[in-house]
């Protein structure tokens, strides 16, 4: 009898601290944008350490993957948006994806909860060997089937103290530093190697301050001005016949307004039409930008006939540089870019044959896309090189560095974020925006269809934003400099 009242009260237990590994994940959502609670993530991964460090391999593994599943049942619930406005499911089916996408992520960091058990002599979580089995297996959350790193622990720095050793390690150090930190103040509270720990957490927080003392990059007295343009065409309309030229006069009319600036830039497939369709427009806003002295950097998407491939891209209409006030573009010219990260199901369909005849979430407009090239040229406009990343290749640091030269003066980034409405997922996506930014010591441009359209400094702070959900024209001048950041020459030495 009592050895059933012990093993009751035992369950009992176990099930209490699973429901507290679950509700700790969940709560890390409010560490990243829009509520950037950069502090949390040291308050929660304390109190989940002190709970795991005790776990066998097999108790480990359940708690890394409940604690992994709160944080991304919460942290990327604005998927949930897309598939439900735009998928054509029922709820629960819709529901039952989203369990699966969340569960699937949750593996990678439940891995690193086994082996940091698994190779322990005690068969107990050794704290001491979570952070670097984490960041393989992120490593691996970043690269199988396509990758998706998002909600990376480092993002939630961005306005921490920490943030100023993203210039030397980047984000994926910066996660292991929010590791590492916190892991040391668990054995503090446990009185266990105090010393040792406080040493780490000490030379941390000076190392970070002395980082934020550095500077690897020479801000030059040139600036350029730029016009954002933020339409704001909602996403059920956005592929209607009958919308195609109200979207392209609507950019049209607002770029007029701003031909002063040196570069104007267009979101995401701003023009709704295939490029060889659109040749009439694209003349005309070419001539009109090189009349003027400017240059639009616009999303079309292309097709080949021949290959029967698209491509999702970027053209530069208007002045390429000052050798010539022609308007540079002509169909197929070689100043464009094409995407090649691909979203799966949003852009390309696994399986498609089997998939595409079961609902219409797999056969939303322009999902059959080809991909791009992984390294191209930049973009030449206005005579500036401009390094393009379209949506969510901005998460893909290794992309950006294989593309950066010595010639890169900014970093753009446009998106189309409508798909996934009011939630923090846009915000979420500017975080990322401005690491990479504060990464590679580049301002960065980000131009949306319905926000956040922002500028942001080489600094990773933003220094312009214009509302969401509103017609807008994001004005700004943007500072050029040079050099480049620790991290910036580790990454393209490794690519």
């Amino acid at each position: 009898m009592l050895k059933s009242l012990s093993q009751s009260l035992l369950k009992i237990s176990r099930s209490k601290h699973h429901w507290l590994s679950f509700l700790s994940g969940l709560s890390l959502v409010l560490a990243y944008a829009p509520y950037s609670q950069w502090w949390l993530p040291f308050l929660v991964l304390p109190v989940w350490f002190n709970l795991l460090i005790k776990q066998t391999p097999k108790h480990a593994f359940q708690h890394g993957l409940l604690f992994a599943f709160g944080w991304f049942a919460a942290g990327i619930s604005w998927v949930h948006v897309a598939i439900d406005q735009f998928g054509g499911l029922p709820l629960i089916i819709s529901l039952i994806l989203m369990l699966l996408l969340c569960l699937y992520l949750a593996l990678y960091p439940a891995l690193a909860c086994y082996l940091s058990a698994k190779f322990s002599t005690q068969k107990t979580v050794n704290l001491w060997l979570l952070p670097i089995l984490w960041l393989i297996t992120e490593f691996l959350r970043a690269n199988i089937l396509t990758g998706f790193p998002w909600l990376s622990l480092g993002y939630s720095q961005i306005d921490g103290p920490f943030a100023s050793l993203a210039p030397i390690i980047g984000e994926i150090g910066i996660t292991f530093v929010v590791l590492l930190v916190s892991l040391c103040l668990v054995h503090i509270y446990q009185n266990k190697q105090r010393i040792i720990s406080a040493v780490v957490i000490l030379s941390t927080i000076v190392s970070s301050y002395y980082s934020s003392t550095l500077s690897w990059l020479e801000v030059t007295n040139e600036q350029i001005k730029v016009a954002l343009i933020q339409g704001n065409i909602e996403q059920s309309l956005k592929w209607q016949p009958e919308q195609e030229w109200p979207t392209m006069l609507k950019y049209l009319e607002l770029s007029k307004a701003n031909y002063d600036a040196d570069i104007i830039v267009w979101p995401e497939s701003a023009i709704p039409v295939l490029e060889p369709a659109a040749q009439d427009y694209l003349d005309l806003i070419n001539s009109s930008a090189a009349l003027n002295n400017s240059a639009i950097i616009t999303g079309v998407q292309n097709y080949y006939r021949d290959s029967r491939e698209y491509f999702n891209g970027l053209i530069v209409a208007g002045i390429k540089d000052n050798t010539s006030d022609e308007g540079s573009y002509y169909y197929n010219n070689p100043n464009r870019y094409y995407k090649n990260h691909l979203l799966p199901i949003g852009e390309f369909v696994p399986f498609q044959d089997l998939l595409r005849p079961i609902a219409p979430l797999f056969n939303l407009p322009m999902s059959s896309f080809s991909r791009g090239n992984y390294v191209q040229p930049n973009l030449v406009a206005k005579g500036k090189n401009i390094l393009p990343l379209i949506c969510f290749e901005i998460a893909f640091p290794e992309q950006l560095a294989a593309n950066l030269t010595d010639n890169t003066d900014i970093l753009l980034t446009v998106s189309n974020d409508a798909w996934f409405g009011d939630s923090h997922g846009p915000h979420q996506h500017l975080e990322i925006a401005r690491m990479r930014a504060l990464e590679f010591g580049r301002p960065l441009l980000r131009a949306t269809n319905n926000g956040v359209t922002a500028v942001i400094d080489h600094n990773g702070k933003i220094t312009k934003v214009v509302p969401q959900f509103e017609e807008a024209v994001l004005r700004a001048e943007v500072t050029i400099v040079t050099g480049q950041t620790p991290y910036s020459r580790l990454k393209r030495l490794i690519n």
